[in-house]
């Protein structure tokens, strides 16, 4: 059964990209028209959107939904309510779940559970190696021709450090178009308890140090390989400038590889972790002022191609301990547009074209889903995004719809806001609430 609705809505107003302000009339999920003056059929709902810009739904490359295994921090339902909250219809979960999807009983079930969720599409993404030990490579095959038609692969949390699993995998998934999406860590530079970018602060804090080369030394490495298997790579949670000159290296020499930046590798600087406030422990870590920089004009200029959240709950219990021990992770589903418009829509360096592309339409394409990241034009599936431009936020952690609490962005205003969410015609989110929706059946990506 798929998830649409026979009722019509009409979104009056909006600000569509090159097109100046439309009337958009949804029906069956799907946009029949788009233009001034439209008139709704009798009963129709409809949306005064004539502050807004309407984008395409988001697309979340990189989401932790903890469920399997750890359903006190996230599950794949609260997960998918904080999604629909920050502008989002579709995210591709990771596999370090308990058990791990590394197999395709695994991907299956995620997939079945993710199809039950009303708010959002939840897709698979299948671990690379078998229980994330990169000794030996998972199920890839039967994952990708399983029900959950698995297109990423991804040990993130972990690096596939090994280069001869790594390259196998790069050549297993070329038969199917898939992508092998890597954490890029060298474990012997910068082992488990690296926590802290290295330089002044890690030495004065005393934190264990993680170097930007023990991602750089990955990305050089990965990029050979991929231009050796001719292969799709994709880099996630870029956070050094020497990554994103790598990364543009090697776009210019033909290599198929594209990356991801996140939210708060956007914004948030190493000098957070003056106060030893867990929360601001990622992995990762928190880079340099110089880094950011990088980040923001790579995004900006499309070096970088995506804005992937990393949205990582954790409850109490994982995040209020020392420093060095507590969990790497944060929230970042329900802020992450608030966060580009600040950082970058509203200093003038991307344009809502740009973040139409880095937030929807680059991910849709990366992860294989046909039904998202599409233009807003009649015959389109009615995956929107309503958003406000102009509005200001104060973030408020308490208000989240995730299970778990770990928000950098507590107390902070931002500039920007998701105001509804759509998903084939059906608000998701409307005006700082998330609807009340009943599961749903199978639907087709």
């Amino acid at each position: 059964m798929s998830h649409e609705t026979t009722d019509a809505l009409l979104i009056t107003g909006a600000g569509i990209l090159g097109e100046g302000r439309q009337d958009i009339l949804v029906e069956n999920g799907v946009i029949s028209q788009v233009g001034q003056g439209l008139n709704a059929p009798e009963g129709a709902r409809t949306i005064d959107a004539s502050s807004l810009v309407a984008l395409p739904g988001f697309v979340d490359p990189h989401t932790h939904l903890r469920e399997p295994g750890r359903e006190d921090t996230e599950t794949i339902a609260s997960g998918a309510r904080a999604a629909a909250a920050g502008g989002y219809t579709a995210v591709m979960a990771m596999a370090n779940t308990t058990p791990v999807t590394d197999t395709a009983i695994a991907a299956e079930w995620v997939y079945d559970k993710g199809q039950q969720a009303p708010h959002v599409d939840v897709f698979p993404i299948g671990a690379v190696t078998k229980g994330l030990r990169g000794e030996e490579l998972a199920e890839l095959g039967l994952m990708h021709r399983s029900r959950a038609h698995v297109r990423m692969f991804s040990d993130d949390g972990k690096c596939v450090h090994d280069p001869l699993i790594m390259r196998r995998a790069l050549e297993y998934v070329i038969d199917f178009g898939g992508v092998v999406a890597q954490h890029a860590q060298d474990p012997r530079l910068a082992p488990h308890m690296s926590c802290c970018d290295e330089g002044p602060y890690s030495g004065r804090l005393g934190l264990p140090a993680w170097p930007a080369v023990a991602e750089e030394s990955i990305v050089a490495r990965d990029i050979m390989l991929a231009k050796t298997a001719g292969s799709r790579l994709h880099v996630c949670h870029v956070s050094t400038a020497g990554s994103v000159e790598l990364i543009r290296w090697g776009k210019s020499i033909g290599v198929d590889v594209t990356a991801e930046v996140t939210p708060h590798h956007l914004a948030l600087t190493v000098a957070e972790l003056e106060g030893y406030d867990s929360v601001y422990k990622v992995n990762p870590p928190l880079r340099s002022e110089a880094d950011v920089e990088a980040l923001r004009a790579g995004l900006a200029d499309g070096t970088i191609d995506v804005v992937g959240t990393d949205h990582a709950p954790h409850g109490l219990a994982d995040k209020q301990h020392d420093f060095e021990i507590a969990t790497f992770g944060m929230l970042g589903l329900e802020t992450a547009l608030s966060v580009v418009s600040t950082h970058l829509v509203a200093t003038g360096r991307m344009t809502w074209a740009d973040v139409a592309q880095a937030m929807s339409v680059r991910p849709a394409r990366l992860a294989g889903l046909e039904g998202h990241g599409r233009p807003i034009a009649a015959g389109e599936p009615a995956n929107i995004a309503l958003v406000d431009p102009t509005a200001t936020v104060v973030v408020d952690r308490d208000e989240s719809e995730s299970l778990s609490r770990n928000n950098p962005w507590h107390g902070r205003e931002l500039t920007g806001r998701v105001v509804t969410t759509i998903l084939r015609g059906v608000p998701t989110y409307v005006d700082g609430a998330v609807a009340d929706l009943e599961p749903v059946g199978a639907r087709v990506p």
